[in-house]
C-alpha cells in the first residue's frame, strides 16, 4: 500500500474529525415534527435548530449526528477492504481479480477523498482514475 498510504491516512483523519464533531453534537438522531414546521428536534424533543422556510429543517435533520456516524462506519468498512488490496491499485493494473478489485475499490476510495478536496492536505493526485 506504500503509494496509497498518505491517501488512506488523510481519509482516516477526516473521518476521525467528523466522528468527533458528531459525538460532540450528542451522536443522536434528529427529527422534524409535523406539528412544528421549521424545527429540528433531538431525541429528547428538545429543539436542536429552528429554521424557517425553504425545507431547510428537513435537510438539516438528515445531517444528524447519528446518520453521520453511520456514514463514517460504512466509509471505514470500504477503506478497510481497500487496504487489503491497495498495493495492487496502480495506474496499469494486471488483468486478474485482485488487480480489478483494487482498481474498483481504489476508485471508490478516491471518491471518499474527493469529499474533502477543500481541505489543505488534499492532493490532486488522489483524483479518481479512469482506467480502461
Amino acid at each position: 500500500m506504500a503509494g496509497n498510504t498518505d491517501m488512506v491516512t488523510f481519509i482516516e483523519a477526516r473521518l476521525n474529525e467528523e466522528e468527533q464533531v458528531a459525538r460532540d453534537a450528542g451522536g443522536e438522531s434528529w427529527r422534524c415534527p409535523a406539528e412544528v414546521p421549521g424545527e429540528v428536534h433531538d431525541r429528547t424533543s428538545g429543539i436542536a435548530f429552528t429554521v424557517r422556510g425553504g425545507g431547510y429543517d428537513r435537510h438539516i435533520a438528515l445531517q444528524d449526528p447519528a446518520r453521520t456516524l453511520a456514514r463514517i462506519e460504512t466509509s471505514r468498512v470500504l477503506l478497510g477492504e481497500y487496504i487489503e488490496v491497495a498495493d495492487h491499485d496502480t495506474d496499469r493494473p494486471n488483468d486478474d481479480y485482485t488487480s480489478g478489485r483494487a482498481a474498483g475499490l481504489g476508485f471508490a476510495v478516491r471518491q471518499l477523498a474527493a469529499e474533502y478536496a477543500w481541505h489543505p492536505d488534499y492532493r490532486a493526485r488522489w483524483l479518481p482514475r479512469f482506467v480502461r
